[in-house]
């Protein structure tokens, strides 16, 4: 899969999978959910204090980047994230599955100490 050629407003930084790798699958879903919802082109991945454990994972489509993104291209899947947010999700990768039991979004992140059980919260 190659790089599309977008023009991203000054002060958004183009980084590579270090930050936020995402699976096959998981861009696979993120293309489907996309094209659904239409709010969108671009998948905003961002860290937000509560949940059970302390921290929660939020993802939603915004129209455009802002000055201080951090942008991440990985086939068509094109995800923002904020500086701060970087700090906590640094070496996470994104995957999906399927399954009837489990299934979903799961974030595997290196940087989190512990996690709930529904996996959408975790403490650092």
């Amino acid at each position: 899969m190659s790089q599309i050629s977008l023009e991203l407003p000054e002060g958004v930084r183009r980084v590579d999978e270090r930050l936020i790798r995402v699976t096959d699958s998981a861009v696979v879903k993120l293309e489907a959910l996309k094209e659904r919802e239409k709010s969108g082109d671009f998948l905003r991945i961002r860290v937000t204090g509560g949940g059970c454990s302390g921290l929660s994972y939020k993802l939603n489509f915004v129209p455009a980047a802002k000055a201080g993104d951090l942008f991440i291209e990985r086939g068509e899947a094109l995800i923002l994230v904020d500086s701060k947010s970087a700090l906590y999700l640094k070496g996470m990768t994104l995957d999906y599955s399927d399954n009837m039991i489990a299934g979903g979004f799961k974030f595997n992140n290196p940087n989190a100490k512990a996690s709930c059980s529904c996996g959408e919260s975790f403490a650092v």
